[in-house]
């Protein structure tokens, strides 16, 4: 299906794709997005504090939380094993839930990898099962969304069929709360585009549908920035912020490849200011890997991570 996500497949969309999916309609090749009004005076966006970026120190998850505050996150973005390991030790979610609230954050998303995608009915079946365990779980402590990454074996799906199997887990979904969010995955067989995506998602004919696109995967799956200045704000479940150094060589890009926002040469400027002229208020999330910033002190790798990309913002929105 790479080769399939052409120009001429959205163009054949027609104006369902654009009115539904494009904050504005293109008017030619190079239509330039119009500025957000003046008047709306807008500063920032929510950041939240994706905890992979202190998972290598092993911490509690309580302890992650308290970070979080301290550092002055708006929310985080848990991953599920730190909830596993918590209730192990003998703690609630509900109870970690009111903690988070109690200190003024929010969850908002959460990370896991199920195989909801795939062709292989027992193993989309076991992921299926695997993506309600987890909604749980985070419906449990407050989210409002979870990763819906395209795990598994799906270079061959074919992207309507991925839109139906979407549909799925989002009905799965419905009552708890929290809502699956297509997640750019530069690693994948599938996915892996930011237009493959959206199309999961536009296709699923769901009004929840969304995407959720990271700095570091789009660089990685070839889609580039760019083409967030088309999309609709409603589409957007979050956004993984990060950033990547020069000279890096996409084929061979690792997780562990993540800078801090502002110390790589992402066109992070630009995405802040397209964000904001589409329209997009919604939260932000911060998301690294690097095995350096895991033997610093933790207070201060969040508190760094945190800093930084609110001076790039700074610098966008003048």
């Amino acid at each position: 299906m790479r080769d399939q996500w052409t120009r001429r497949n959205v163009l054949a969309g027609g104006a369902g794709l654009l009115g539904g999916v494009f904050g504005r309609p293109l008017m030619g090749r190079a239509t330039a997005v119009e500025p957000a009004p003046a008047a709306e005076r807008f500063t920032g966006w929510p950041i939240s504090l994706n905890t992979s970026t202190l998972r290598g120190h092993k911490l509690p998850f309580t302890r992650v939380v308290e970070i979080a505050a301290q550092a002055g996150y708006a929310g985080l973005e848990p991953w599920p094993d730190e909830l596993d390991r918590h209730v192990q030790a003998g703690g609630s979610l509900e109870d970690a839930g009111k903690r988070i609230k109690d200190l003024g954050l929010k969850v908002t998303g959460g990370i896991a990898f199920y195989e909801w995608m795939v062709d292989d009915e027992q193993r989309r079946a076991a992921g299926l099962e695997e993506a309600k365990k987890r909604i749980d779980q985070f419906a449990r402590i407050g989210a409002t969304h979870i990763a819906a990454p395209p795990a598994g074996d799906v270079k061959n799906v074919d992207l309507v069929r991925a839109a139906e199997r979407y549909a799925d887990l989002l009905k799965l979904a419905e009552g708890s709360g929290v809502v699956p969010a297509v997640e750019v995955w530069g690693f994948a067989g599938n996915g892996y585009r930011l237009g493959q995506c959206v199309c999961i998602a536009l296709e699923s004919h769901r009004p929840e549908a969304c995407v959720l696109p990271d700095v570091y995967h789009l660089f990685k799956g070839g889609s580039g920035l760019d083409g967030v200045r088309r999309l609709n704000p409603a589409m957007l479940a979050g956004f993984h912020l990060n950033d990547y150094p020069a000279g890096l060589d996409r084929a061979r890009a690792k997780d562990a490849d993540r800078v801090y926002p502002g110390d790589g040469v992402a066109p992070l400027v630009q995405l802040f200011r397209d964000l904001r002229d589409i329209g997009y208020r919604g939260p932000m999330s911060i998301e690294l890997f690097n095995p350096e910033y895991y033997k610093q002190d933790p207070l201060l790798v969040a508190r760094t991570a945190l800093e930084k990309t609110k001076r790039v913002i700074e610098r966008a929105l003048g």
